[in-house]
């Protein structure tokens, strides 16, 4: 383990403690491609994960009670399918392209509903099935290409949350997804005991980014927390289309 590893992860968990904290994990796409720099895709996500889990718990804890249950109740379990279905059939697709697809799926969204001074009224909920579509999407490619943010952000997007809500809802989501992939990477190896006291390290870097991520999430408006989550979306969507045709050039 050299020095400039340990930095790169110490940067990586204060971004996305930061993200979670305040914004959804909006940037927590940018750990794991920031780790590899100086080590390898799995490696760095087996590193991640105990630390999101973490994460996870500081973060409910920061927005206790603060959720929108019914969206927990039509969520959770269609995730937690998706993170199984994930896990029985990971052989099968190709990560690469299944971030080109997701980060497709990102950008279409997002230029379809943008918020436009011309809008008068909210986006209209999926429908229960469609929106259960969209969760099991989210556990599916959050276990195959750690890309869950991009469905799920579809989803609670157009559920009409306030910004606490929002923040609340997807962190409990998100424990959950988290928690449930820990048993089949480990299962599949990706998890061993210096991968685990390696992240517990990271612990009060982890609970710093995350006290801050809240403290910006308070001091900004709903509109541009909005904006802000679109903006996200999109370049996130841009940036899985770019690693994914990267890997298969």
């Amino acid at each position: 383990m050299d020095w400039f590893l340990i930095s790169l992860i110490a940067v990586a968990v204060f971004i996305t403690g930061i993200s979670k904290g305040g914004f959804s994990g909006a940037f927590g796409i940018m750990a794991v491609p920031l780790i590899s720099l100086q080590t390898t895709p799995i490696l760095a996500a087996a590193i991640m994960l105990p630390i999101l889990c973490i994460m996870d718990i500081f973060t409910v804890q920061k927005f206790w009670g603060k959720w929108n249950t019914e969206q927990l109740i039509q969520c959770i379990p269609a995730a937690i399918i998706g993170v199984i279905i994930g896990g029985l059939t990971a052989s099968w697709f190709s990560a690469d392209w299944l971030k080109i697809m997701v980060g497709t799926i990102a950008v279409g969204f997002t230029l379809n509903s943008w918020p436009r001074k011309s809008r008068t009224s909210p986006l209209k909920p999926f429908n229960a099935f469609t929106g259960k579509l969209w969760c099991s999407l989210g556990g599916f490619t959050s276990f195959i290409a750690h890309a869950g943010g991009p469905p799920m952000s579809v989803y609670l997007l157009r559920a009409n949350l306030d910004k606490t809500q929002y923040v609340a809802t997807a962190a409990v989501i998100f424990t959950a997804i988290n928690y449930v992939k820990l048993i089949p990477y480990g299962m599949l190896g990706q998890l061993n005991t210096s991968n685990i006291l390696l992240s517990i390290c990271f612990t009060p870097i982890a609970f710093l980014g995350v006290q801050l991520g809240a403290w910006l999430h308070y001091k900004i408006s709903t509109t541009f927390f909005f904006k802000f989550m679109y903006s996200c979306l999109f370049l996130t969507g841009i940036k899985l289309i770019w690693d994914g045709a990267s890997s298969l050039t």
